[in-house]
This record gives structure tokens, C-alpha cells and sequence, in this order.
């Protein structure tokens, strides 16, 4: 089960003033969020009470097609989720939304995040006589709002209380059979914005690129704590849980979200291309040509370029059909991605000095292949810099770094490092610089899974039983055997 508590997601949600089709639109902002999630997705549209819905294992356009879309109806409330797994056999059980049926109405939950309380509530709710269907966290935040419900006046209200009971990261979409809400846990791990059409039809959304897809206006960012509520009464914002400090995932700016989003008031191709210039600083080096590996790498390496002043070269050819390799659930999905996912453009780096700029190093084996790569296209040096520092701890909160032995900054050193992947130069943009990539979102930072210090606590249960493996004396002899199959 904690394996599925690790996710990143994308989510979507939309309240029109007036019944329309609306899987459409949802839709076409599943497509622009196919970056957070490749695994899985769904939409379900309400009208008036009556939820439809449909979702499967697979890309968005995979998954749905106009017979499909047509057959999900007309409505005034809609939600989407595209999600990716952190294992092969993701079932059609876990896809989202999630929707639920109970005594006060049906109610669907499109959600971003990890509960680090996760296991503790699902058995409290397993010895009442709870039963799941799953072992996602959309499930146990269903069972935990559900029960407030029966208490409180309003689906808002018992949201409000559910939140009390729920400690990780969540960035959400409830939708009942009159209302649309946008939930962001009291941190504000994961992104959630909110915008508008012409027509005054809202939306929320994971990232802003999704509100233009749809045509419409970004309007803000939903507060760290912040719950907003959409009925036909119009738009309530509730803070009770606003105010705490923030914990941002700074991997958000690093990597997950797409540059031409904007978070927190800050471009994420601003905060990119200013790790390229902070990376610069720190580690210069004598070059003919800056690369970058697509597509998160592009624009810190455009940024390093610009600060160093060498020549910004296109030194790779993507095949835009193939998903991310980081988020691929297996070794061996990932290193076949690996061998067709990338092509080096032979003119830009043969006989040069090359600076290879990506976002980071997580188990190396992509990196190294990578390198290979360039090296046989004649590059004569190769100078790796990463936009992120190195990852020595877990990710609680959603990133899928789940366990210290998959990563290569705790079983090597940065000369052994740079050795594996056979680079003549190593350097990581430090700790205090990735805190600096968004000064405009004038936000605390979670770095956790680069210094070991989360802004909530971790239960030591969860340590020990999720992550904390013996590394042994062969890993690098394991290392090296990946390196081979990819």
C-alpha cells in the first residue's frame, strides 16, 4: 500500500452557469496536465445530482474518444484527474476521480497528494467497519469527509473538519451534486489555481497552462489552507486553515510542472532559467557549447548560457511520444524508454567541450546513458550540471523518490558519481540556491528530499517500514548492471 501512497497528479475541475458539455473542456485540460500523470485518467460530469463518468488505464487521448466524451452528457460541474503510478500494475480500480455514494448525496474527488497519516487513518476507519475498494488516498480522504458530513451542515463545512484529520499533502477537487470546491492543504505542497471564463464559467486547476487550454483567465492561486467553494450562490472562500507556514514543493519549479505555468506569482521558465545562472556561479567551467536535456533541462540550461555567455545548442532530438523516463514505474520501462526517447544531434557537440544542464540525478542510469550517448556522437568533454541539489532523503508528499536506496547520492560520492556516468565534471546547484529559484512566490520552500528536514513531522513508522533498506556493499555493483540493461 505505501508504495500507491506515492503519486503526483493533475487535476481539473470546472462550474458553468449553465448546463453544457463540459467533458469536452475537461478534456482538453487533461491534455494540457498529461505531464503530471501518464498512467491513468478520467473526467465525470455532473448533471443536476446525476454523476457520469469514465476513466481507464492510459494516455488522455488513449483512454477517450468522441464516442466516449459524447456519451458522458451534458452538465454544470465536471471534474478530471490524470494520474501516474509508482507501480507496473496500476489497476482501472485506482484511476481517478474517485466517486462515492452516501446517505447525503454523491460526492467525486479529483486529488494531487499524500497523506503521511494515511495507514493510521484507513485502519481507524477499517475497525469501525469501513470497507476499501483501493489503496489510494482518495478513498481514506473520502471515508474521512464522509463521516464529518453526517455532523455538519454542508459538504464545505465537513471538508473544514476533515481537514483537521488529514496530515500530508493534498491539493483537491470535491464535487457534489450542487457544488464545486477546491481544497489546498495548510502547506500548500502542490499547486492549485483558479480561474475564469468570459462566460463566468470557474475553473481550478493543478497548473495555469491547463486554464488556458481551455480558454480561460487565470485569476489566482488557492491559498495554503484555502477552501473555495463554487455553488450557483457564487464563489466563498473559507481560511480557517489559512496562515501556517508554507511548504511549497520546490521540485514543482524544478521539474514537474510545465515552464509556461506559472505558480505562486513566479514563471516557471523564470525560475529554470535563473537555476541555470545560479548553477553557473557556482560551478564554471571552460566549454564550446551548453545543452540541455529535454525538456526540464532546456531552460536552466538556456539560463547557464546566458550567464557564462557560450553558445546555447540544441544537442537533442525528443520523440514526443515517448512518457518521462522518471516517471515510468519500472527499471525496465525506464531504460526502454531511454533508448528511443532521445537522439543527439551529432553536429552540435562533436569535438566540443559540452555542458549537459538536466534537473537531476535520481538513481543515474538515464544520466548515464545519456552521457554514452554524447560521448559516441564525439563529444570530447562532457561537463553534467544539475539544477537541483542531490537527492539523499525520500519524498513523503508526493515525488516519486521513495526510498534511500535508489539513490545514487547516498551510495556514492560526487568523484564516484562522476565516474559512473563518465562525466569530466560534476556539480549540483546547491541548497541555498534552489531555495532562491521563486523569490516572487515569497514562499518557505519544502526541500526535505534534498537536507532530511520536512516541514511536518514524519512518522518514524513510516521511515522504517517505506524506506529505510540496508544499502549494501554491491550497490554500486547493481548500479553498473543497470547501467548495462539500459
Amino acid at each position: 500500500m505505501y508504495r500507491k501512497l506515492n503519486e503526483e497528479c493533475g487535476v481539473f475541475g470546472v462550474f458553468s452557469p449553465k448546463t453544457e458539455n463540459l467533458a469536452e473542456p475537461v478534456y482538453r485540460a487533461l491534455f494540457a496536465l498529461q505531464h503530471r500523470g501518464q498512467a491513468s485518467c478520467g473526467i465525470v460530469v455532473n448533471d443536476r445530482g446525476v454523476f457520469s463518468q469514465y476513466k481507464d488505464v492510459g494516455l488522455v487521448p488513449d483512454v477517450f474518444n468522441r464516442q466516449i466524451l459524447d456519451s458522458l452528457g451534458d452538465g454544470n460541474i465536471a471534474l478530471g484527474h490524470v494520474k501516474y503510478a509508482s507501480k507496473s500494475n496500476l489497476e482501472r480500480s485506482e484511476a481517478q476521480p474517485l466517486v462515492v455514494k452516501h446517505v447525503k448525496g454523491p460526492m467525486a474527488i479529483s486529488l494531487n497528494g499524500v497523506l503521511v497519516n494515511g495507514a493510521e487513518l484507513r485502519e481507524g476507519y477499517e475497525l469501525n467497519g469501513a470497507i476499501f475498494h483501493t489503496a489510494c488516498n482518495t478513498e481514506i480522504i473520502s471515508y474521512a469527509i464522509t463521516n464529518h458530513r453526517l455532523s455538519q451542515p454542508s459538504i464545505e463545512r465537513a471538508i473544514e473538519q476533515a481537514m483537521y484529520d488529514l496530515k500530508g499533502s493534498y491539493s483537491m477537487l470535491v464535487m457534489s451534486a450542487t457544488k464545486l470546491i477546491a481544497v489546498r492543504d495548510p502547506l500548500g505542497f502542490h499547486p492549485l489555481c483558479m480561474g475564469r471564463t468570459e462566460d463566468g464559467t470557474v475553473c481550478f486547476a493543478s497548473e495555469s497552462c491547463a486554464l488556458v487550454g481551455v480558454g480561460a483567465k487565470f485569476e489566482r492561486d488557492i491559498l495554503p489552507g484555502e477552501i473555495v467553494v463554487v455553488s450557483a450562490d457564487g464563489v466563498e472562500s473559507i481560511k480557517t486553515h489559512c496562515g501556517q507556514k508554507t511548504g511549497m514543493c520546490v521540485f514543482e519549479y524544478v521539474y514537474f510542472a510545465r515552464p509556461d505555468s506559472v505558480i505562486e506569482g513566479c514563471s516557471v521558465h523564470k525560475a529554470r532559467c535563473r537555476a541555470g545562472e545560479f548553477l553557473w556561479k557556482e560551478h564554471p567551467c571552460e566549454a564550446d557549447v551548453v545543452i540541455g536535456v529535454p525538456d526540464s533541462g532546456l531552460d536552466a540550461a538556456l539560463g547557464l548560457s546566458l550567464a557564462s555567455g557560450i553558445p546555447y545548442g540544441i544537442g537533442f532530438i525528443k520523440n514526443k511520444y515517448i512518457g518521462r523516463t522518471f516517471i515510468q514505474p519500472t527499471q525496465a520501462q525506464r531504460s526502454d524508454a531511454v533508448r528511443i526517447k532521445l537522439n543527439v544531434i551529432s553536429e552540435t557537440v562533436k569535438d566540443k567541450r559540452v555542458v549537459l544542464v538536466d534537473d537531476s540525478i535520481v538513481r543515474g542510469t538515464t544520466c548515464a546513458r545519456i552521457v554514452r550517448q554524447l560521448k559516441e556522437a564525439g563529444a570530447k568533454e562532457v561537463h553534467m550540471r544539475l539544477s537541483s541539489p542531490p537527492f539523499m532523503n525520500p519524498c513523503y508528499f508526493g515525488t516519486d523518490i521513495d526510498s534511500r536506496d535508489k539513490l545514487i547520492a547516498c551510495k556514492m560520492s560526487l568523484e564516484e558519481i562522476a565516474e559512473y556516468l563518465n562525466v569530466d565534471s560534476l556539480g549540483y546547484l546547491s541548497v541555498e540556491s534552489v531555495k532562491k529559484l521563486a523569490p516572487e512566490a515569497n514562499l518557505d520552500f519544502c526541500v526535505g528530499c534534498f537536507t532530511g528536514e520536512y516541514p511536518i513531522e514524519v512518522p518514524e513508522e513510516i521511515k522504517k517500514d517505506k524506506f529505510c533498506r540496508k544499502i549494501g556493499e554491491t550497490d554500486a555493483q547493481t548500479l553498473n548492471k543497470e547501467l548495462e540493461i539500459s
